[in-house]
């Protein structure tokens, strides 16, 4: 096994750094965040960082890297509060991927990949009309991290668009059938694949297969 202190990390070609510390995390979710700004104009960008960060309020959040140059997801968002998270599917992995590139504000990336926009109960932010889980937006708080001069943008729940035949009698959400895909690093889609559930651990009770 390959061991690698802090300065040989530190020391290493900046972009295959870059893609190993991206990998070592493991097997990230995928998502699209669709945002609109004042002007009506779209945006669609591919994030691997989108997280739980609660279900009571229903909270989730994503990383978004430095904003010391233009960056027009968090722009959009902070201007109109409002944005939607969608997963990814295995048909959709390439155009996804290509959201990743360096459009100008007035261009959209649902024009650019023909992923198509999608407006649904009149919510301000586009969907992804081909995702399988989406998710309405408002922004509730930005964190700046110092560290690394991130911010860790928090919004909650507002809508929640699912079908109903990928949910379970007890809430879960059969993920492996829709299929959502994974990430590893920056530009490797992964598929999912569903080993085993298993109930609720207790310190004096046996794991149950569900």
């Amino acid at each position: 096994m390959k061991t690698l202190s802090l300065n040989d990390i530190q020391n290493l070609d900046k972009r295959y750094r870059t893609q190993l510390i991206n990998c070592v995390t493991g097997i990230k979710s995928v998502n699209l965040i669709g945002t609109k700004n004042k002007q009506g104009h779209t945006n669609l960008a591919v994030f691997n960082s989108v997280i739980h960060l609660g279900s009571h309020p229903p909270l989730v959040g994503f990383i978004q890297r430095p904003t010391s140059v233009v960056r027009h997801t968090f722009g959009n968002i902070t201007e109109a509060s409002y944005y939607t998270i969608n997963a990814v599917t295995e048909p959709i992995t390439m155009q996804a991927h290509q959201t990743s590139a360096r459009y100008n504000d007035e261009e959209s990336e649902f024009d650019e990949t023909s992923l198509e926009a999608e407006y649904l109960n009149g919510f301000y932010a586009p969907f992804v009309k081909d995702s399988p889980i989406k998710l309405g937006m408002r922004l509730e708080d930005v964190i700046h991290i110092p560290a690394n001069d991130t911010k860790l943008i928090i919004g909650k729940i507002v809508e929640l668009h699912v079908d109903e035949a990928f949910i379970e009698n007890d809430g879960h959400l059969a993920l492996e059938n829709m299929p959502v895909v994974g990430g590893v690093g920056l530009d490797t889609y992964v598929q999912t694949k569903k080993i085993e559930r298993y109930s609720y651990a207790k310190p004096d009770q046996i794991l149950k297969k569900l």
